[in-house]
């Protein structure tokens, strides 16, 4: 019989049961798909409140585990961590690590758009809580793969409180980077909350310029380093990506790995989507123009005759949103319409709602989060702006493609990795499937509008080819999975 291998996800944040950005549509599929090719998953979460919301909505509330009161030392901890679990329709174990005056809060990691002044604390005890779970339920992980800093102690105590532990003897851990701009950064001075000597606060440990880097040291300390596109985690070692930790990268490129995301196609897919008043695919693209039509009515604006540009983001300038909004006025001239959804910085959120009333037959701005309305949104639009500063992978280039969405993105990690940029020879060639900026100016972002709403308006049949194509392309996760699985034997056999 073939072996079968345990491995162990801690993370912030997953779907269907709570959800920030992209990691939780992650660690939504990617389990899954590794218990598809035979692995024993598990699952930790914190349970937050938007998870004892959704329990209450999806009446599936997750069953406090009998006698899993967890219990370890952490500054700060008061001990009364204990365990819920859920059995995922995939059948693997997703656990909950209960502890209300940690969990129990109207956000994830913010209050008013600044971080909780206890994340240090609250993300140490998932880790921590996480090890002891997998002793006090005789889960013995061959992997455990933590997802960002706020899951990356967990290779840090691997490797310090529990180098002995013969539980862990035979346990490697894998750091997953999904965004290397977010790093657990702290005073120096919170140093203790870790429980780890003073002589680990160093430059080859957790110290960065007198602070706390938490994501440092799970780098450092991980056995293995994956990032979510190729082209990120060449990007990461230079000053330009790096974020600060472009030579700690650089020097352990040796265990660097991009493996792009994948999507969910039993979800993202305009053949099957249930949000989407007319379902469509590549044979049947009248269903996309129904779809737009009825979007365009909903949002309260009228039939335009060029494109209809879509964008779903967090507002925030890393996504590109300054280039946006200091091109709005030419996208308007171009007689382009635009329908934006997302929240973030509140001055995108003033600047927008402001050009919203100056061409409101041209502009639809949604500062909030509605999954359908993101869903109508790609099923509607002919294109999709990502013009990002940087984008570790980005989905949503990804999912466009599949709704016959063209995208323009910018030059840079995940999108150059899933977009290939129109040329009249690569679309002859069955190539193309977008447009990408040649930089990050709002001059390369209107080039590149320019030339997508040239050929919509002017070559009909090239359109529907770009179209086709991107429809065609497959970033389904399972030869994703396959990707994380060999990178864990390579691990486990050495």
């Amino acid at each position: 019989m073939p072996q079968t291998y345990n491995i162990v996800m801690l993370a912030s944040e997953m779907v269907p049961y709570c959800k920030t950005g992209g990691l939780a549509d992650v660690i939504g599929a990617l389990p899954v798909e590794l218990a598809k090719l035979g692995a024993n998953v598990t699952v930790f979460l914190p349970y937050y409140r938007a998870v004892a919301e959704w329990a209450e909505n999806s009446g599936s509330t997750p069953e406090a585990v009998e006698n899993s009161t967890l219990s370890f030392f952490l500054p700060g901890y008061t001990g009364e961590a204990y365990l819920r679990e859920i059995l995922h329709p995939s059948g693997m174990r997703v656990l909950f690590v209960d502890y209300p005056s940690l969990y129990d809060r109207e956000e994830l990691y913010t209050e008013g758009g600044q971080d909780y002044e206890d994340n240090l604390l609250r993300f140490a005890v998932l880790a921590k809580a996480g090890l002891e779970a997998c002793k006090l339920l005789e889960i013995k992980p061959d992997i455990i793969n933590a997802h960002d800093w706020q899951a990356a102690m967990a290779a840090v105590y691997l490797k310090t409180h529990y180098a002995d532990d013969p539980f862990f003897a035979n346990t490697k851990s894998v750091l997953t980077i999904h965004n290397l701009g977010y790093q657990g950064r702290f005073p120096g001075a919170r140093y203790p909350a870790l429980d780890l000597p003073w002589d680990y606060f160093n430059v080859e440990g957790l110290e960065y310029f007198g602070q706390v880097n938490v994501l440092k040291g799970g780098i450092i300390n991980a056995d293995a380093v994956t990032t979510v596109s190729p082209t990120y985690s060449a990007e990461i070692q230079t000053p330009e990506f790096g974020a600060g930790l472009d030579g700690v990268l650089e020097s352990r490129a040796y265990k660097l790995t991009g493996i792009l995301n994948g999507v969910d196609y039993n979800v993202w897919d305009p053949g099957v989507d249930k949000f989407i008043p007319h379902n469509y695919g590549p044979d049947t693209l009248d269903g996309k123009w129904s779809c737009r039509k009825e979007l365009l009515e909903e949002l309260g604006l009228p039939e335009g005759k060029g494109p209809l540009i879509g964008m779903i983001t967090r507002l925030a300038e890393q996504k590109g949103l300054e280039l946006v909004v200091n091109s709005l006025e030419k996208i308007v001239k171009l007689d382009c319409q635009m329908v934006i959804l997302g929240t973030g910085d509140p001055r995108y959120h003033s600047m927008l709602s402001e050009a919203a009333g100056k061409y409101p037959d041209h502009l639809s701005i949604n500062l909030t989060f509605s999954n359908a309305l993101a869903h109508k949104i790609e099923a509607a639009c002919d294109i999709f702006l990502m013009p990002s500063k940087y984008e570790p992978c980005g989905l949503n280039q990804m999912y466009s493609l599949r709704y016959g969405t063209v995208p323009i993105v910018s030059k840079t990690g995940g999108l150059m990795d899933t977009v290939e940029n129109y040329t009249a020879k690569r679309l002859e060639k069955g190539r193309a499937t977008g447009f990408i900026m040649s930089d990050f100016t709002a001059a390369a972002l209107m080039k590149s509008i320019r030339a997508a709403t040239k050929l919509y308006r002017e070559k009909p049949g090239d359109w529907k080819k770009l179209v086709i194509t991107g429809m065609n392309r497959d970033f389904s996760w399972p030869s994703q999975a396959k990707l994380y699985m060999t990178l864990y034997k390579s691990l486990i056999s050495n």
